[in-house]
């Protein structure tokens, strides 16, 4: 054999032995490197302990939940404390299983790491074949990690006992297997994630989870949409927008709840857009405070900002319902304390308050506004009540017709968020007056405000921005 030969078939083994390479070695090294999937990478790098993932098909959920898998099962997870974990990977059915989140684990998990595949139905050296009861996983620590694969049709009953790290729901289950896998993780501190196109409507997934009515910190949720996956071709996207009834179409492109639009008052509002983390906000943004005053009925506060672009800021919240004026008083106090929030000339805190506070209430014989006066705070009852105008204002504010956004809620301010999401047309022209409390107040303090006026010279309040800017800095400057 001539040496030419014998180097063309040293090279064709060279080139077979880097085929040979495991490909699920291969997907995951590549899993979000050349092109990057930002929400898929939000949804990895969230520390919260009930992560939930609502997207479109094909829009790459449920790439990221098996990914997440497979991070924590190896022990190689980038963004968390890694150790030997035991999870639960739940689908709807065990025929669901197979095609969807076995397949996507097995594609991203090498053979070599694989200690032993123990089967409910099949054989272990074809898994794929089958359905997989669990996968005993080798990791970086000597030991070894466990995923068993649970179908959500064999009841909670099943889904007792166990104590757990992690459990990732491929899909929406029931409430009462999300009760329990809840549980399962108790003792543990451990995770919940899931990821689903929420397809059944409102359910328990959209009160508790994306309302978050509890007011859980440790949970997390995003939108996925097609467009959000750098890996979708576009002409894919215009395909499969034709192919769908416009009633399915916000549920399997946008992963929006059905019927969560419709009737809503704000429809403009996006939770990955309008609310933000908090920041430590400039004493000259300081812009007003605004009350809805109830007593049996929730007490809402909020404390506003407005920078020198005329962006509006939900700075901080007092929600609560069932106290007295004392102790409304004494949380808005205590919160414009940690604000170092401004005065007025008299001392008082200066807010806005709906009108009704005029009124007396039945345990005194004087107002709500004469009560909050007596504890430091001085309320002007003259708002503007016009609530189709004042809608219309905070609707400009969440879409500018500049298609910017100028209205932004701290992600602290829970309850406000929450109304926003639920805030819905009744009869006619007018909102359901339910659970709008925040709602209300908020359009106090907007329509308080001047219209913003339509910018007649780009230039000179490019100019005057900058102007107002190098002011602040400069009294920033002298106060340090």
């Amino acid at each position: 054999m001539s040496e030419k030969l014998y180097a063309l078939v040293d090279s064709l083994l060279g080139v077979e032995k880097r085929l040979s390479v495991d490909p699920a070695a291969k997907r995951l090294a590549e899993y979000n490197s050349t092109k990057v999937h930002q929400k898929q990478m939000e949804f990895h790098k969230c520390r919260k302990r009930n992560r939930w993932v609502f997207g479109g098909n094909r829009s790459g959920k449920t790439e990221c939940g098996a990914v997440e898998c497979v991070w924590l099962l190896r022990g190689v997870h980038p963004f968390k404390k890694n150790k030997p974990v035991a999870g639960w990977a739940v689908s709807l059915s065990f025929g669901v299983q197979k095609e969807v989140a076995q397949k996507k684990i097995l594609s991203y998990l090498p053979k070599c790491w694989i200690e032993e595949i123990r089967m409910h139905v099949g054989r272990q050296d074809v898994p794929q074949n089958g359905v997989i009861d669990t996968i005993v996983v080798k990791n970086v620590f000597g030991s070894f990690s466990y995923l068993t694969f649970k179908s959500a049709e064999e009841g909670r009953e099943k889904f007792q006992g166990a104590s757990l790290d992690f459990v990732w729901f491929d899909e929406e289950p029931p409430e009462d297997v999300w009760r329990e896998c809840t549980m399962r993780v108790f003792d543990r501190a451990g995770d919940v994630f899931a990821t689903m196109t929420p397809l059944l409507g409102l359910t328990f997934v959209y009160d508790k989870i994306y309302l978050n009515k509890n007011n859980d910190p440790e949970t997390w949720c995003e939108f996925m949409s097609w467009e959000d996956n750098p890996f979708l071709p576009k002409n894919e996207i215009k395909r499969l927008e034709q192919n769908l009834d416009e009633s399915e179409l916000e549920s399997r492109r946008n992963g929006k709840f059905a019927d969560r639009n419709v009737g809503l008052v704000y429809s403009e509002f996006d939770p990955s857009v309008h609310i933000i983390p908090p920041f430590r906000v400039p004493e000259d943004w300081q812009a007003g405070i605004s009350i809805d005053p109830g007593l049996n009925n929730p007490l809402s506060c909020h404390f506003y900002c407005v920078d020198f672009d005329g962006n509006v800021y939900v700075v901080a919240e007092h929600y609560e319902a069932g106290k007295n004026i004392d102790y409304h008083a004494a949380r808005i106090l205590e919160i414009a304390g940690s604000l170092n929030w401004k005065r007025g000339f008299s001392g008082r805190l200066e807010t806005l308050i709906d009108s009704a506070a005029l009124q007396k209430t039945l345990a005194s014989p004087k107002s709500v506004a004469e009560l909050f006066y007596e504890k430091g705070i001085a309320t002007n009852t003259r708002v503007d009540k016009d609530v189709f105008s004042g809608i219309n204002r905070v609707k400009s504010l969440l879409r500018g017709t500049d298609g910017k956004t100028h209205l932004f809620v701290f992600e602290s301010c829970v309850n406000m968020i929450r109304e926003f999401k639920t805030y819905k047309w009744g009869a006619g022209d007018s909102p359901i007056k339910k659970d709008d409390h925040a709602m209300d107040e908020l359009r106090y303090f907007v329509m308080s405000r001047p219209e913003p006026a339509e910018p007649k010279n780009t230039e000179s309040n490019r100019l005057m921005r900058m102007k107002e800017r190098l002011i602040r800095k400069n009294r920033l400057n002298r106060r340090r």
